[in-house]
């Protein structure tokens, strides 16, 4: 192989490589890529965007309606598609704090929850887990009634 050549395949495996790691969405603040999640998820409500929100379950994810598990993507999104029928959206949400455990792979989120008049009726968490092709997805979600409390 020759000298250019040589060169050749090691910048275009450089490229390659700075390309591959260019294009993963995880920033150098996992905290701040959580938190720009979590808006892009509560976005979708406000934007009636249904298949956007699915976008952002995991396979595996439960979410809390009350005291019962909605389990997995399909039966989560068979209970939220409710939501999104009518033309303005019946609550938002939108983080208040985030926290990422060390290894950077998985998240917590929390903020309240508004009505439509734009009242705090309600506190969500939610857990977040980094998957294999670098998206955040929603693993665990609950929320809780707003309280009055001191």
């Amino acid at each position: 192989m020759s000298k250019l050549n040589q060169v050749l395949t090691v910048f275009l495996s450089l490229f390659i490589h700075g390309a591959v790691f260019a294009a993963e969405p995880i920033l150098n603040d996992p905290r701040q890529s959580v938190e720009e999640t979590e808006r892009a998820f509560a976005d979708t409500m406000a934007q009636r965007d249904f298949e956007k929100f699915k976008s952002f379950l995991a396979e595996e994810a439960v979410f809390f309606s009350g005291e019962t598990a909605l389990r997995g993507k399909q039966q989560i999104a068979d209970a939220w598609e409710a939501y999104f029928k009518e033309p303005q959206a019946p609550f938002s949400w939108e983080p208040k704090s985030v926290e990422v455990l060390e290894p950077g792979t998985l998240a917590w989120s929390t903020g309240p929850v508004y009505d439509s008049e734009g009242e705090v009726v309600a506190t969500f968490n939610s857990v977040w887990q980094l998957d294999a092709s670098h998206q955040w997805r929603i693993i665990f979600d609950k929320g809780n009634a707003a309280c009055n409390c001191p």
